[in-house]
């Protein structure tokens, strides 16, 4: 995978509190930063994201390839690994502004629930709608 994978992008800014005791952002912090670019960039393809079902986070895991630290400003690339009835597989890879090299390689997987009862439901239209523009990366990619 390289930045040209990743034509939808989203800008984070890495804080100080993100440096762990040894210099470079902590590895919790990047589950934060999936879950702010995944949630972020829907916001802005659906403004109405908060009125529909709700996507909960099934599962995330995040691979480190080169480290970051504050003050970086990184570029969270967006695509997609699978479309199912009711989840979304994102793929996501950190990258620092302005550069190709990726730093990690993020899975963030969203299932769709009903806010009363949290059993699945289908993916909102707007959202597999929006979802489906992204590119599509393989798992073995």
């Amino acid at each position: 995978m390289n930045r040209a994978d990743f034509p939808v992008v989203y800008p984070i800014a890495t804080r100080w509190n993100d440096n762990d005791e040894y210099g470079h952002i902590n590895n919790a912090t990047y589950f934060e930063y999936l879950d702010t670019a995944v949630n972020g960039w829907l916001m802005q393809v659906c403004p109405n994201v908060r009125s529909l079902p709700l996507g909960v986070v099934a599962s995330v895991s995040c691979e480190f390839f080169a480290e970051v630290a504050f003050p970086d400003v990184l570029e969270i690339g967006i695509a997609t690994e699978r479309i199912g009835t009711s989840s979304i597989t994102y793929r996501l890879a950190v990258f620092r502004l302005g550069e190709a090299d990726v730093k990690a390689v993020g899975r963030f997987v969203h299932v769709y629930v009903d806010a009363a009862n949290r059993r699945p439901v289908e993916i909102p239209p707007a959202i597999r709608g929006a979802v489906e523009t992204l590119p599509v990366i393989s798992a073995g990619n």
